[in-house]
């Protein structure tokens, strides 16, 4: 009887009806909650310091992700919050890219010439060559130099964190590389604007030179104002076209880096295992649906402010997922790389605009 006693008694301790235990589920829950409250307050932050002048040339996603890697060192990050972390980091991710085609017009690009395409083209593939080429040199792990090549080739942050899953790079090499093109681009864009009186060019080629050089759209904006309308409106659409060329070389980039593995005898193709960004193409159709003029201009504004910090948020939670110790791998290599890479495109802009 003692033992049939202890055997209930054990039970109905571990009976999911004892109100003293917390089902998993709810605590689950809570956890999500809380981590995806964590990236939308960093995220809100970032927006309110991203106001301020020099700050407002980082963006509002780069403050992001500095804001959740400082919160993990100074606070640490709960393990229970991190599947909210993770949906804001991938998930969302994906929403707001897909959104942020919203802000391109394919029509604008097209009237503007096939020289801006080739312009983009030419600046993208030298880019990607010379910067894959040095990283090879200087033995530098494959996926860093191509995420670095990536975001200096096409529309920083944005490129980096969409080609990253293609490649299967590493978080922390994402966020080492979006942190580093956000430096790099801010420095160049601050050496643009106190160096556009004496360069020589005139409102046209300077706002080929910034949108054809520079990492973030936000940098191209900063650094075009001082060449004018005429300036500014020349290098967003140059701008726009390297953005538009994200979805092809992140289709390439994603073929090259899973051809071997694909190529394997104990790997089945099959149609999810092919390295297609399936977000992408809904950014595609965010982009005709912008050209059509489908939406109003008030609500098309509305979206892209939601896809602004849907992916702060993003990059908020990739911020607070870094491993510290990966930056080791932040070394001179990989600066020479990078700072040799962003070297050579400004010489081609310069080339570019002389032609």
């Amino acid at each position: 009887m003692s033992n049939l006693g202890a055997t209930m008694k054990q039970e109905e301790c571990s009976s999911p009806q004892n109100p003293r235990q917390k089902p998993k589920s709810l605590k689950m829950n809570k956890g999500f909650i809380k981590g995806l409250v964590l990236t939308a307050v960093l995220a809100i932050a970032a927006g309110y310091l991203a106001g301020f002048p020099f700050l407002s040339v980082m963006g509002v996603m780069i403050i992001s992700i500095i804001l959740g890697m400082g919160w993990k060192g100074l606070m640490g990050v709960p393990q229970d919050s991190l599947p909210g972390i993770t949906f804001s980091s991938k998930y969302l991710l994906r929403a707001g890219i897909i959104l942020m085609g919203l802000r391109l017009n394919i029509e604008a690009i097209i009237s503007a010439g096939i020289s801006i395409i080739l312009i983009d083209v030419a600046v993208i593939v030298f880019t990607l060559i010379i910067m894959l080429y040095i990283g090879k040199l200087l033995s530098i792990d494959p996926h860093l130099s191509a995420l670095i090549a990536v975001g200096t080739a096409v529309c920083g942050a944005a490129a980096i964190v969409a080609v990253a899953p293609l490649i299967g790079a590493k978080k922390e090499l994402t966020a080492i590389s979006v942190a580093f093109i956000a430096i790099m681009g801010t420095i160049v864009t601050i050496f643009y604007t106190f160096l556009y009186p004496v360069l020589g060019l005139d409102s046209y080629q300077y706002g080929l030179l910034t949108g054809a050089t520079l990492h973030e759209l936000a940098h191209v904006i900063a650094a075009a104002v001082p060449g004018g309308d005429v300036s500014s409106d020349t290098a967003i659409l140059v701008k726009l076209g390297r953005v538009a060329l994200l979805i092809p070389v992140a289709l390439i980039l994603g073929v090259l880096f899973k051809k071997k593995e694909m190529n394997t005898p104990k790997h089945k193709n099959k149609l999810k295992d092919l390295p297609i960004p399936w977000f992408i193409f809904g950014f595609l159709l965010m982009c005709l649906v912008n050209t059509m003029g489908i939406l109003s201009e008030s609500f098309t504004r509305m979206l892209i402010a939601l896809s602004i910090f849907l992916l702060s948020m993003a990059m908020a939670g990739l911020g607070l997922g870094v491993n510290f110790s990966e930056f080791k791998k932040l070394n001179n290599k990989v600066l020479i790389t990078g700072i040799s890479g962003s070297i050579a495109l400004v010489c081609l802009g310069f080339i570019i605009t002389k032609i």
